[in-house]
């Protein structure tokens, strides 16, 4: 499977990558597992996903050719 990655903020300092291709990770649980795996920097700091989108509040299903965003903390005003 083939995703699309947006990064902002801090993250976009150490996740660079725009594409990604992963293989036996269907859902948002295990993308996180995989990040914070290969970017050791994103599981010491709080941080958003959203698919298509949407940010996510809880675990969901991830398709082929999704853009997920990984967003830091943020706060409206």
């Amino acid at each position: 499977m083939e995703i699309e990655l947006l990064s902002f903020g801090k993250i976009a300092e150490f996740i660079t990558i725009k594409k990604l291709s992963i293989d036996g990770i269907s859902d948002t649980d295990g993308l996180k597992k995989y990040l914070e795996d290969k970017f050791p920097q994103l599981s010491e700091i709080k941080y958003k996903l959203a698919v298509d989108k949407q940010i996510i509040q809880k675990n969901r299903i991830i398709t082929d050719q999704a853009t997920v965003a990984i967003m830091p903390p943020f706060s409206g005003g």
